[in-house]
């Protein structure tokens, strides 16, 4: 592929104090998507709600990278379990932000960082709102396993509970969609003030 058609991924995090700026900014960003705005369902497995906290996630890593979009979005989904009352959720919610991190950046870099294209971050959001639904799936199963049920049953209770995760991911795939460019947009503002 030749130098003029490769596209390049804009590094918002050119400095040390832009890093910190923009990690902390997306973490409480992320706490607040899923603090204030979440509406709870009934399920089988866990309490389950809808909440924007996915969704921020992803645009977390999309412009922070992998590593610095996952911790963000684990401050922010971490501080969100710790003060309501899911503290032992907290390391398996750390661990999903980082495996969908991972995917996100794996199916971003796949498009070659291309976000000129709507059709390719809405293609990223799909993948993550998949990934956070096989995740929701494997988790319930083996809750419902080491808590004493057969195999059979932990499956339908897991699948049972998926509806809530589901709606989640359609909607991660919908607000990233249409946030990705304004938020862009501010980030190139923000960018262009910390340089000057």
């Amino acid at each position: 592929m030749s130098e003029t058609n490769r596209v390049k991924r804009v590094n918002y995090t050119t400095s040390g104090v832009a890093t910190i700026v923009l990690v902390g900014l997306f973490a409480a960003i992320t706490y607040v998507g899923i603090q204030f705005f979440r509406i709870p369902l009934p399920a089988a497995v866990g309490a389950p709600f809808i909440h924007f906290g996915n969704s921020l996630v992803v645009l977390s890593v999309l412009f922070l990278g992998f590593y610095k979009g996952a911790i963000a979005g684990s401050i922010g989904l971490g501080i969100f379990d710790i003060l309501n009352g899911y503290a032992a959720e907290a390391p398996i919610i750390i661990i999903d932000v980082f495996v969908i991190a991972f995917i996100v950046t794996e199916v971003f870099k796949l498009l070659k960082f291309n976000d000129d294209k709507i059709l390719n971050i809405t293609l990223v959001a799909v993948a993550a709102g998949l990934t956070k639904i096989v995740l929701s799936f494997v988790e319930g199963t083996l809750k419902l396993t080491f808590a004493g049920s057969n195999l059979n049953s932990a499956v339908t209770s897991s699948i049972l509970s998926l509806p809530a995760t589901a709606i989640n991911s359609i909607s991660t795939v919908i607000i990233v969609s249409l946030l990705y460019v304004p938020v862009k947009k501010a980030l190139e503002i923000f960018l262009s003030a910390s340089e000057s």
